[in-house]
């Protein structure tokens, strides 16, 4: 059985890590993103990656705190 993805609709070509975060609601503010990556394994397309600045684009697999997030666009 596929575990749920839960989409995270995007309106641009891509979106960054940090951006990802707070439209996840992961965190309040985007200011808190630097922090929150510092002390948390995030995966993506099941690598490893902590840089705030990754790309993020539709169809791309996030997994924070054993929850998926797919990135689609809208």
């Amino acid at each position: 059985m596929e575990p749920i993805k839960t989409p995270i609709a995007i309106t641009t070509e891509y979106v960054t890590l940090g951006q990802f975060l707070k439209l996840a609601d992961i965190i309040s503010s985007g200011g808190e993103a630097k922090s929150y990556l510092a002390g948390h394994e995030i995966l993506v397309d099941g690598v490893v990656d902590n840089r705030r600045g990754r790309k993020l684009y539709p169809s791309m697999i996030v997994e924070v705190a054993k929850h998926l997030y797919e990135i689609v666009h809208s």
